[in-house]
């Protein structure tokens, strides 16, 4: 698809956002830049604190009161209803009470990675697939049901009649997952985020809620973005991938790009540390040391200190985003034409090389 035909529905521009605590200002989202456009799925990768849930937090507008917002732009593109008129909003600008009427659960659903904290203990379940349908569009309660049911049967939940009446406690982590997908789908949103929506799964399960989200998907042409740890997961479904550390995105590329062509260090220690059967070290690769304290900035690139390759400049200035291919770029200096030439590690090179190999023989 041409640029042209891709129609863009989010665009954030330079986030900065800082929450107020007792210890101080946390300064934990630095300047993020996050394009996504119709039908297609972002992924936003890093390990945990490192901003990515507090980004599509800020996206939705349900920011926790102690955040204070110091620059940016949320841009959000959607379709009125009535005329079908297009209309872009900065979500940033807009008051909670807005937000709540036309975003939350309308437009913009979220899939959180714990369903029991997303679902009401003492309610059925029928009646919270239900009631985003009748807050939102004023759908009669027969016709709420009767397509409740449907959701249900369409996020492959057996016997839904049954299940309506049912409260969460009575139902397995899986379809209790299922639900949640349920109520998020239940307003046809345009954009689905996904917030490690298989953290708490067994992996049988989880395999099948990461197919169900990708059928929905391309049944629905709705966009997706989903927020992980686990590259595994991201191989899977993503189209772009934005890795982020401390606050910022580090390297963004198609997932061609980051998995085979990775550039930035600390992607390389995350593809690294994901498992591997056919390697002959008998050790998991970790990345040393552990991710900064955002409440006391240090001058330089965050990752410096647990960087093997950091060079003199890392401890004095922050990287600018390298430009690799249109679509990929990664901040670190090691892509300076003035810098040392530096490969990736060599085991991380073959393990490349092996996915490669893999990957040909699916697409045979």
């Amino acid at each position: 698809m041409s640029e042209k035909e891709r129609k863009k529905i989010l665009q954030i521009k330079n986030l900065d956002i800082s929450f107020r605590t007792t210890a101080g200002l946390v300064h934990a989202i630095r300047g993020v830049d996050i394009d996504l456009y119709k039908g297609e799925t972002v992924a936003i990768v890093g390990e945990s604190g490192s901003g990515k849930s507090v980004t599509m937090k800020a996206a939705m507008g349900i920011l926790a009161s102690n955040a204070v917002v110091n620059s940016g732009t949320i841009n959000f593109s959607y379709t009125h209803l009535k005329d079908g008129s297009p209309d872009t909003v900065d979500i940033l600008k807009q008051n909670k009470k807005w937000i709540r009427e036309h975003i939350n659960g309308r437009r913009i659903a979220m899939v959180f990675q714990d369903p029991m904290t997303s679902l009401d203990p003492t309610m059925q379940i029928g009646k919270q697939v239900m009631e985003a349908m009748i807050w939102h569009y004023g759908t009669p309660k027969q016709e709420a049901w009767d397509k409740s049911v449907e959701l249900l049967r369409e996020v492959g939940i057996e016997e839904p009649e049954k299940r309506m009446k049912n409260y969460p406690h009575q139902l397995s982590g899986g379809m209790r997952q299922r639900i949640v997908i349920a109520i998020a789908l239940a307003c046809d949103p345009d954009l689905l985020i996904c917030d490690e929506p298989t953290t708490a799964l067994d992996v049988t399960i989880q395999a099948r809620i990461i197919e169900l989200i990708r059928k929905i998907q391309l049944e629905r042409g709705i966009s997706v973005i989903y927020i992980t740890h686990d590259l595994g997961v991201v191989a899977k479904v993503a189209d772009y991938v934005n890795v982020m550390y401390a606050g910022k995105i580090v390297e963004k590329g198609t997932i061609d790009e980051i998995y085979y062509d990775p550039r930035h260090p600390y992607t390389w220690g995350l593809l690294s540390a994901m498992p591997d059967l056919d390697t002959d070290d008998d050790r998991l690769y970790t990345i040393p040391g552990s991710p900064p304290n955002l409440l006391h900035e240090k001058p330089g690139d965050a990752f410096a200190p647990r960087n093997r390759y950091a060079l003199v400049v890392d401890d004095k200035a922050q990287p600018p985003m390298f430009k690799i291919t249109d679509t990929h770029y990664a901040a670190t200096w090691l892509l300076d034409p003035r810098a040392p030439k530096v490969e990736m590690p060599i085991e991380l090179k073959t393990r490349i090389e092996r996915m490669k190999k893999e990957a040909g023989k699916y697409a045979e």
